[in-house]
């Protein structure tokens, strides 16, 4: 024990020692020691967290970059979302991403688009809002929905403008764009921050502005969040009025129809792209036509008419020092590598994922071997392949576990219906919240962003409330003892205040992200919010047992019987049900809220047979911005059959058993009119 606290004192002085010299230089814009110094005290606090799993601290440079005031910042909702892309990597995606957007648009496969092609700046992305020419408000993107209050600190950066008095000017609009420091300014601050992407981002997030306008910030305009009447046909005219605006727009913005001409573009610019004056991690693709934008909408989180294509990942070699199986929220059994530490594309890299057993097998990965790790954007580093001509003669074979490495009970391979092969993934067994790590990580995912977002209640946390007995299931957050969290190494009045604030703010929250945030295999946010839409009420979630006619989901279009099988084993379980029950007890949940304005409001249907000149996909999203339902089947709760060519005579049979209204295109136009 007087070793660990030896370690512990260490661990807490550097890390002060750090937060000091942070400090100094955002408040005083001066550094107090060299950057090897600099680097080196850092790189000593993060190793010692690699050794030690039971240091942890708020501080710490794992946690932060540079000194972040974000806690001095309101809070605002974005009127628009703003949403992240989807990604493409290769001609195989992007055939793809474009195969996608013509089935929905329902085109012949010859037909081209317009690509409005701009490069995709690794900065920091910025809401701009605009009343009568005047800027009165600037956001940090923050978790999309939600948004920092930044005005004053966007306010100090000269590409940005005050005020705008061309007459064409918009009366309301969010410009959009992306706070950056080019690659020469960086030099001043390398010292302090891994790259330019987080020393704008802890530039910009001070609360200080007078320090924020000495940081030679840049911004560069690319879209729009809310716009009042917007006459544009396409996005490249839009760029070229936020230019005649008196923004900052890209000089390597293009217009391209052609995905083999999309190809080469994107070759010659990645040869280029180091050249640039700012960092790039890849080319964004638009739909140019704002029309056929407003038609494809989104899905998830992302546009259907936008992606973005990465360049080439960096890789390396290292040496692969052991291989641990991590147990996930749903079971999954996950090996990863924990490698000699390497930089990779300006990132320090020492674990790498292996995927599961079929790819440990397959590439003959083994403990000792010298591999080639991948690592690309935000994605995890993962083993590409082994250099066997560095292998040794007693190197042996790796041996997956038959057994949770967590709780100790039996690993299975799932047999998948549809593919009618077992899943490449073995997963623990046990049910409920008997396995210790698929408790923990059910309640961070409780906690997280996408859930609850319980700031101050992060994944090492969690792990530290766990190790001291705090927390073993959800509803455990909701009756802490501060009084015992206050004694912690770390934790002070101010830090308990805080996760006091955001604990009792969580429980605020819609019906879709509390089944969302139960962590029930398959449920995803998407697969969340058909439910919630379909249950309306949050009585009627409450009611769902092992008894429930889990069949009426089958209505649902979108849920099927993978979905169905996971909610039966879920609500099977008693535990489970506890832990609803508790849930409820404490949090205030909103009913679904139905769009008082459509005009299918109430009605539910039914699609069978080809449509012209519109995708059944592009059609269910119509009902469904109108406020109609969608179903899967014929039943006594469907309102209209809509019919094609060539119907289901079946369905249309069905129908007419059951008195339901059978119409064509041409009248569910006029529902719609």
């Amino acid at each position: 024990m007087e070793e660990k606290s030896l370690i512990k004192k260490e661990y807490v002085n550097k890390i002060k020692t750090l937060k000091k010299h942070n400090e100094i230089y955002f408040s005083k814009n001066k550094s107090t020691i060299t950057d090897k110094e600099y680097d080196e005290l850092k790189f000593s606090i993060l190793e010692l967290e690699k050794k030690y799993n039971f240091l942890d601290h708020k501080d710490s440079p794992s946690k932060n970059v540079g000194f972040k005031p974000s806690k001095n910042f309101l809070k605002k909702r974005h009127k628009v979302p703003m949403l992240s892309l989807s990604n493409i990597f290769d001609k195989d995606d992007l055939i793809n991403f474009e195969k996608k957007i013509k089935n929905f648009l329902k085109l012949e496969t010859k037909a081209l688009f317009e690509y409005s092609v701009e490069p995709k700046i690794d900065g920091i992305s910025a809401s701009l809002t605009y009343q009568n020419g005047k800027l009165v408000t600037g956001l940090s993107r923050g978790d999309g929905n939600e948004g920092e209050v930044i005005t004053e600190n966007l306010m100090t950066i000269k590409d940005i403008p005050h005020l705008i008095k061309s007459k064409n000017f918009p009366n309301h609009i969010e410009i959009r764009g992306e706070v950056y420091i080019k690659k020469n300014d960086f030099e001043i601050l390398k010292d302090k921050f891994a790259n330019p992407r987080n020393a704008a981002s802890g530039s910009l997030r001070q609360k200080d502005s007078t320090e924020t306008k000495k940081i030679p910030l840049k911004f560069i305009a690319y879209t729009f969040g809310l716009f009042e009447n917007n006459k544009f046909k396409k996005q490249s005219d839009f760029l070229t009025s936020l230019k005649n605006w008196g923004f900052k727009t890209s000089n390597h913005n293009s217009v391209i129809s052609r995905i083999d001409d999309l190809i080469d573009n994107h070759q010659n610019f990645e040869k280029k792209r180091f050249q640039l004056e700012y960092d790039v991690d890849g080319l964004v693709y638009k739909i140019n036509d704002f029309e056929l934008q407003n038609r494809l909408g989104f899905v998830g989180n992302a546009p259907r008419w936008a992606a973005a294509h990465k360049f080439s990942a960096a890789y390396s070699f290292s040496k692969i020092l052991n291989i641990e199986i991590q147990v996930g929220r749903t079971g999954a059994l996950t090996p990863v590598a924990k490698v000699d530490p390497v930089n990779i594309g300006g990132v320090v890299v020492s674990n790498a994922t292996l995927h599961n057993e079929d790819e440990i097998n397959k590439k003959d990965i083994r403990i000792g071997d010298v591999v080639k790790i991948e690592r690309a954007g935000d994605v995890i580093p993962h083993v590409i392949s082994v250099d066997l001509s560095k292998r040794g003669s007693k190197s042996i074979k790796y041996k997956f576990p038959n057994k949770c490495p967590s709780c100790g009970s039996s690993v299975e391979k799932e047999f998948n219906n549809l593919t009618k092969k077992f899943d490449a993934v073995k997963r623990c067994s046990s049910e409920g919240f008997t396995c210790e790590k698929i408790s923990i990580e059910k309640i961070k995912h409780f906690v997280s962003k996408d859930a609850l977002n319980i700031d101050g209640l992060g994944k090492k946390v969690v792990e530290k409330f766990w190790e001291n007995d705090f927390i073993r299931y959800p509803q455990d957050i909701f009756r802490l003892d501060f009084e015992k969290i206050e004694k912690l190494d770390g934790w002070g009045p101010q830090s308990v205040a805080n996760l006091k604030y955001s604990i009792e703010k969580s429980k605020d929250l819609s019906l879709n992200k509390f089944i969302f945030a139960l962590g029930i295999r398959h449920i995803g946010q998407e697969n969340a919010k058909l439910l919630s839409k379909h249950l309306i009420k949050k009585e009627n979630f409450a009611k769902i047992d092992k008894n429930y006619d889990f069949d009426k989901f089958a209505n649902i279009d979108g849920i099927g019987e993978t979905q169905i099988t996971s909610l039966k084993k879920f609500f099977s379980i008693k535990e489970n049900l506890k832990v609803v029950k508790d849930l409820f007890g404490y949090l205030r949940i909103e009913n679904e809220k139905n769009n008082v304005s459509g005009k299918l409001k109430n009605l539910s249907f039914l699609i069978t047979g080809k449509l012209n000149n519109v995708s059944r996909a592009e059609a269910k999203s119509v009902i469904e911005k109108n406020s109609g339902k969608i179903l899967s089947s014929i039943n006594k709760n469907l309102n209209y059959l809509i019919i094609g060519e060539k119907p289901t005579s079946k369905k249309v049979n069905q129908a007419r058993e059951l008195g339901i209204k059978i119409i064509d295109q041409k009248e569910l136009d006029q529902l719609l009119s």
